[in-house]
């Protein structure tokens, strides 16, 4: 007789996750690669509709993740050691949920077993963003900040 374990984030603290199981859990939403401003004096977010020149707007995905801090040097790198900080991450990514102590969605890739189910559950930046390299050097961010929060 033989038991299924159950999946490895539902198994496992995050600290205890292995760098391969830590990338697994970005859903590709392409929402942390959005420009975001901060009201110094508040600590509120206001997401933009600009994502970061390697954002491929479609895809959802880093143009040139490996080598991505050559060319966006203040890029952040999500790590576990640091996720309490990431306040600015939507409510719905995976990394702030099992923070929290919430489940994945059904719609994440792990649970659904299939990249696009974000995209059809209207999660991810898809169709949403403008690549910041499309953008005049006269471009404001303020005047590309969201309507509503999605923190």
């Amino acid at each position: 007789m033989t038991f299924d374990k159950p999946p490895f984030w539902q198994r496992k603290r995050l600290s205890e996750l292995s760098w391969s199981e830590w990338e697994a859990l970005c859903d590709g939403c392409g929402q942390c690669c959005r420009h975001k401003l901060e009201d110094a004096d508040t600590g509120e977010v206001f997401p933009t509709r600009i994502g970061c020149q390697l954002l491929d707007t479609h895809s959802c995905q880093c143009t040139d993740y490996p080598d991505r801090h050559a060319s966006v040097p203040d890029c952040i790198q999500l790590t576990v050691e640091k996720v309490a900080q990431y306040h600015w991450l939507p409510r719905t990514c995976a990394y702030r949920r099992l923070y929290e102590g919430k489940s994945l969605e059904w719609w994440h890739p792990l649970v659904s077993g299939d990249p696009e189910t974000v995209h059809r559950a209207g999660i991810s930046v898809r169709g949403q963003l403008v690549n910041e390299k499309t953008l005049g050097a006269d471009a404001a961010l303020e005047d590309y900040v969201e309507e509503t929060s999605w923190i």
